[in-house]
């Protein structure tokens, strides 16, 4: 397994959102999802998490119930919205369009001079 790597400042919100794409999920389960999915080479911490999480419901991207977890424990359960559809769709696209340019750049061999 490689070594973590720092979640870049503004992806948080869109993996959170790729995360709820999925299906309705709690806090713990957002996070076990980030880490599966990126093979352990993401791990968010609880509270950037709940900042963000926060930050979305604010914003009117995720909306929070309360439901119960396996365990039988209280758990507010996120889930996203039609604009919050909309926005992982846009920064996607954005990102997939950024991350293109840069493997480009990195990946092209330098002119003889």
């Amino acid at each position: 397994m490689a070594a973590p790597l720092p979640v870049v400042k503004g992806v948080l919100d869109m993996l959170v959102l790729r995360a709820l794409s999925w299906g309705p999920m709690h806090g713990f389960e957002i996070v076990a999802w980030l880490e599966r999915e990126s093979g352990g080479s993401l791990p968010v911490e609880d509270s950037a998490l709940y900042q963000a999480l926060y930050r979305m419901e604010e914003r009117g991207l995720v909306a929070a119930d309360w439901g119960t977890t396996e365990n039988n424990r209280r758990a507010r359960y996120y889930k996203v919205t039609r604009a919050g559809a909309a926005q992982l769709r846009t920064e996607t696209a954005r990102w997939l369009d950024y991350a293109g340019a840069v493997t480009r750049i990195l990946t092209q061999a330098p002119s003889a001079s």
